[in-house]
């Protein structure tokens, strides 16, 4: 299906401003929609005037459909549908003619021309499906106004609202609690989902008769100027979103002027009850604060390890036994930088292209002689159970290169190479560790070898990470160590 700057820009002569003109009028629609218990399908004129394409389309929650088809992309000529026409050039609601009938349903169809500044860009065919119609209650009765309402002030061009972007996802609906104020913010009707989210908020009596604004402020714990600025708000003088926290319960506003003629006849406020949503939002910060300290924590000890380890280098004769607490160190000391990154985001994952080059600088501090080190390519977001024993084997692989590769006095460079998926390896990580030294002694397996190093390599390679590992001659001189690894596709 193609999308709606497609249909426009392929089909219509609308400029740039019109367009996001309409995408905020989408944007806000299925207010509309739910208050008319009605389909809407927005259609705009060709650049040539000949023809109507369909942009948009909303289904109502509130009611059945009347289209069980999608309308978007659809093109129809002028002429076989005289209430777009009528709406189009004359600019006016259109609701004259008999119900559709489609498989059987009577459908009552309407046309609201969409004004902006003076120009009619398009129109929304409101379609209603008659087969369940039924006396209305007093809530259907004030939904019904209210859209009546809307859809004049869309006609108008007053809607929506232009400074002000919603976010649908977030803000109330109409099935989440509705309250219907007149000019001077007196409660009209309050439908029972409303009622009951003032009911949470401490209110003992019924909403309607009330003054809103004030009743709000009453139940709200500030005081002083506060209170008037919010009561001011509650009464929907302007298009506002806010919450309000009161007696264990916190409870989401949004006031929409209604302006249908031009002149405020009183407000609409759609609410919702979020005490839950929350909740459960404050247990996840302190949840992520918890894991962020931990990982604080753990690097500090790390850090207190490392030093203890160093301080007690400094103290053996033994060279063997020095060197062997020196690669504690650093093998301490990978693991600390990983959890120092964790403990500075607010998730289980960390961007490891900085972990790599503190590794490679931390390594390359024992390198003899003039070697350098450098970083090709990205290793990109890695989940923590990936970039912990990564980091080692990084450490472990680095080191091994420095100290078996060159001697005092060369020089040389290491170089870290990562590749992050691709078209034939999706969901993996290839990182080579290349280096110009001397190269593997004759026969050498790396797969077999004795070495501390290279078994932790091999343990954690093909162990934890579930990944393969191969060590073998650089192409040109030097040795050259493969690493093959399942990683998370990047998001």
């Amino acid at each position: 299906m193609p999308s709606m700057n497609e249909l426009v820009r392929q089909h219509t002569a609308l400029g740039d401003s019109d367009l996001e003109w309409l995408h905020l009028l989408v944007s806000e629609w299925q207010l509309l929609s739910d208050l008319s218990f009605a389909d809407l399908v927005l259609w705009v004129p060709t650049s040539d005037g000949t023809r109507y394409v369909s942009i948009a389309q909303m289904r109502p929650n509130t009611g059945p459909t009347s289209y069980q088809d999608d309308m978007v992309g659809h093109l129809v000529p002028r002429g076989r549908r005289p209430m777009l026409d009528a709406a189009l050039d004359e600019g006016r609601i259109v609701r004259e003619g008999d119900p559709e009938w489609r498989e059987e349903v009577p459908v009552r169809v309407e046309s609201i021309p969409v004004r902006r500044e003076g120009r009619v860009l398009g129109v929304i065919a409101r379609n209603t499906n008659l087969l369940t119609v039924r006396t209305p209650s007093r809530l259907e009765l004030t939904y019904l106004q209210s859209a009546s309402d809307l859809a004049q002030m869309i006609a108008a061009g007053a809607f929506p609202f232009p400074d002000q972007q919603v976010d649908m996802d977030a803000s109330p609906r109409v099935g989440d609690g509705l309250v219907r104020l007149d000019a001077e913010g007196i409660v009209q009707y309050a439908s029972p989902n409303a009622l009951s989210a003032f009911h949470r908020m401490g209110l003992a009596a019924d909403l309607v008769g009330q003054h809103l604004g004030r009743t709000t402020a009453e139940l709200a714990p500030t005081r002083g100027p506060v209170d008037e600025a919010l009561a001011k708000v509650a009464s929907g003088w302007a298009p506002r979103e806010f919450e309000i926290e009161a007696h264990d319960g916190v409870i989401q506003f949004r006031a929409i002027p209604l302006k249908p003629k031009g002149t405020r006849i009183g407000s609409l406020v759609l609410l919702r009850d979020v005490t839950e949503l929350r909740r459960r939002e404050r247990e996840l910060i302190t949840k992520d604060a918890t894991i962020r300290e931990i990982h604080h924590r753990v690097k500090n000890n790390l850090q207190t390890v490392a030093a203890l380890l160093r301080l007690q280098a400094r103290r053996i004769e033994s060279e063997r036994g020095r060197e062997a607490l020196e690669e504690a160190v650093r093998r301490v000391g990978s693991i600390a930088i990983v959890h120092e990154t964790l403990s500075q985001n607010l998730d289980e994952r960390v961007e490891f292209d900085e972990i790599a080059d503190r590794v490679l600088a931390m390594v390359a501090e024992i390198a003899p002689g003039k070697v350098t080190g450098r970083r090709t390519g990205r290793f990109g977001i890695l989940d923590a159970e990936v970039a912990t024993p990564l980091s080692m084997v990084l450490t472990e692989v680095l080191q091994n290169a420095l100290e078996h590769g060159f001697s005092d006095g060369d020089t040389g460079t290491v170089e870290v190479s990562a590749v992050r998926g691709g078209t034939t390896r999706e969901g993996r990580l290839l990182v080579t560790v290349q280096d110009d030294g001397v190269g593997l002694p004759e026969g050498f397996d790396p797969h077999r070898s004795g070495n501390l190093g290279l078994q932790i390599v091999r343990t954690l390679v093909e162990g934890e990470l579930g990944g393969t590992f191969d060590m073998v001659p650089a192409p040109e001189r030097g040795t050259q160590v493969v690493l093959d690894l399942p990683v998370r596709s990047q998001k």
